[in-house]
């Protein structure tokens, strides 16, 4: 073999090994600013659909999960928690949940799929002050010795019943919202969907 064939020889395996190399540190720059254009996971969540597992929840308890960086409330309301809402009925300003503040499956007294379960959005629809809960009754609650269980907004006083329904005189003028949602199975709900969308 010739001296320039042996030079040959090495300048093709230097400029292969160039090439694998560059190749591997363009593969390299890329992925990261690939990767840079796909949504994150906290935007994905953001404005995806949110699974809330309810099998933990005892009866009388609340959660709250974030949707659209919304916070959602899933109460899971005992059978004297059900039977106030017929004691509130002439108390709120709209009984049985005319107005569109909730999908046609939760137009009902309980505001809801399932009696047992309320989802609802926790903002106010006043002025978007977030309601604190004050699920005791009576003067136990502070709010009087009738109150049945509800809601307040500290903001400016709204008053909401245990299916997130506004009463009568209050600043703020319609219900609390409730999302889309639908049950992947007994205790897993899907806030963000449901079979109408």
């Amino acid at each position: 073999m010739s001296v320039d064939q042996k030079m040959d020889s090495s300048r093709r395996t230097l400029l292969v090994a160039t090439s694998a190399a560059g190749g591997v540190a363009a593969v390299a720059t890329a992925v990261p600013f690939v990767a840079s254009l796909t949504p994150s996971e906290r935007a994905k969540a953001a404005g995806a659909p949110v699974e809330a597992d309810v099998s933990k929840l005892a009866p009388g308890e609340m959660m709250t999960v974030e949707w659209r960086g919304k916070p959602v409330w899933i109460i899971r309301r005992t059978p004297e928690m059900l039977a106030s809402l017929e004691a509130t009925d002439p108390l709120v300003a709209d009984p049985e949940s005319k107005k569109p503040m909730q999908p046609d499956y939760a137009q009902n007294k309980h505001r809801s799929i399932k009696p047992e379960y309320l989802v609802t959005i926790g903002i106010c629809t006043h002025l978007g002050c977030s309601p604190t809960e004050k699920f005791r009754t009576g003067a136990e609650s502070g709010l009087g010795a009738d109150w049945k269980g509800g809601f307040i907004c500290p903001c400016h006083g709204s008053l909401f019943d245990l299916s997130g329904r506004v009463y009568s005189s209050m600043p703020a003028p319609d219900n609390l919202e409730i999302p889309p949602h639908k049950y992947l199975a007994d205790t897993m709900i899907l806030i963000g969907e449901d079979d109408k969308a």
